[in-house]
């Protein structure tokens, strides 16, 4: 259900004003006239918030009515009651989105503007006009974020005040959340498939892994206690778990990189049609080579090390998540030398059991050397991470060290070339 903010192109001018409307800088002088309005302003502004608090319940509940209506309407045979229905829901969606819209700019504004808001104010506020900016440079980003930032506003005050609605609420709040992500994580793949530079695809990157965090840290928990039973929720409980390590404390560029592996093995499972595999697969790739310069970057051994693992696991990852189940390749030979990759592979995880030292011994250097395939088709730009990769095959005994070099015994020294030739010359003359 693709909803918008004004249904059918109608455009009164009320939501643009709002949008663009910003704070403005006023002088500091206390004039009485100035002390008037501010004191008129703060008596007048607990009415606008109790009227905009109103509607915005009552708007709630309608959009809510219409949620349940449409539950079963996938049941119903006549097809033009369901688009009634259908329609219905998408109305009253796109008013309980503009009520909240007002509020925001009817109260809180103004309170912001008066120096009375609260720090939680403050900051939505400041949240408010980041996400308007985004109208003029990307609309689609736009209605996605703004849709998702005027609900997840409704949601803290449900939350924090309507105790009974709750559990109502939360069923049509994940259902909307969960269309708008899945809507923006496909708008951020359809931009990797366009032509763009480098800096912004690096850009749409790093928007993509925020998206899935914003979604396991907030949508996800509420959606795995209203369905516990749930199958799929089960598949993704450890790797739910492991990111949970990384929701506490400052994290460095290891952790990072870690974290958004982890969120995209659990995207794999949650949105395989809005983040297709084309587009994980340069997430993988992305963060692989993400691992190789912090390796290759790092002076500290021990950082080195902990990067290095982290490449390993991010490698099988890769291929256990994704080009196991890959279908389509480019090239058929490439297909064959993944089979004959993937069965080396298997073989090695059955030692895993019996000799775990040799096991990881041996996937190591399965994929070093897969790698080293890899990173050698441009070795100017890879040289230093194809000497650790070296390195590390000589030190497992996956391959010699051959030094191009020689040693020899006795003393030598630098010979006068003037004075060997005027020695040759003199031995002529006699």
């Amino acid at each position: 259900m693709n909803k918008k903010l004004q249904k059918n192109g109608k455009k009164d001018g009320t939501e643009d004003k709002m949008e663009e409307r910003s704070l403005r800088i006023y002088s500091s002088e206390k004039t009485f006239f100035s002390k008037i309005t501010n004191t008129l302003t703060k008596l007048l502004i607990p009415t606008k918030v109790g009227l905009n608090s109103m509607m915005i319940s009552m708007k709630r509940n309608n959009v809510l009515k219409a949620y349940e209506a449409s539950i079963n309407v996938e049941k119903m045979d006549d097809a033009k009651k369901k688009e009634i229905i259908c329609k219905k829901l998408d109305d009253t969606y796109a008013l309980y989105l503009e009520s909240i819209d007002k509020h925001i700019m009817d109260s809180i504004y103004k309170k912001v503007k008066n120096d009375t808001a609260s720090e939680f104010e403050k900051e939505a506020l400041s949240q408010y006009y980041m996400i308007t900016h985004l109208k003029e440079t990307g609309y689609t980003e736009y209605k996605y974020k703004k849709q998702m930032y005027l609900m997840r506003l409704d949601y803290e005050t449900v939350t924090n005040d309507k105790a009974k609605l709750l559990e109502k609420y939360k069923r049509f709040y994940t259902m909307e959340m969960e269309t708008l992500y899945k809507g923006l994580l496909k708008h951020y793949s359809i931009r990797i498939a366009d032509n763009i530079s480098d800096g912004e695809k690096q850009e749409v990157y790093n928007k993509i892994f925020k998206t899935l965090e914003e979604y396991i840290s907030g949508i996800l928990p509420i959606k795995m206690e209203m369905d516990k039973d749930n199958e799929l929720y089960k598949e993704i409980l450890d790797g739910y778990n492991n990111f949970e390590r990384f929701t506490v404390g400052k994290l460095d560029q290891n952790d990072n990189i870690e974290k958004n592996m982890i969120l995209l093995g659990i995207s794999r499972k949650l949105f395989t049609h809005s983040l297709p595999l084309v587009v994980a697969e340069q997430c993988y790739i992305k963060l692989m080579k993400d691992a190789r310069s912090l390796i290759v970057d790092t002076k500290m051994a021990k950082k080195q090390q902990k990067a290095y693992s982290l490449l390993i696991n991010i490698m099988e990852e890769y291929n256990v998540r994704l080009l196991s189940t890959k279908i389509y390749w480019d090239k058929p030979s490439l297909r064959e030398e993944y089979k004959t990759f993937w069965k080396e592979y298997q073989n090695i995880n059955k030692l895993k059991d019996s000799n775990y030292d040799e096991y990881i011994r041996q996937k190591e250097i399965l994929f070093i050397s897969n790698d080293l395939k890899k990173v050698y088709t441009n070795e100017n730009k890879y040289y230093k991470i194809i000497k650790f990769y070296k390195n590390r095959l000589v030190e497992l005994g996956a391959m010699r060290n051959l030094l191009d070099s020689y040693s020899s015994e006795g003393n030598y020294t630098k010979a006068n070339k003037k004075k060997n030739q005027r020695s040759k010359k003199e031995k002529v003359v006699v």
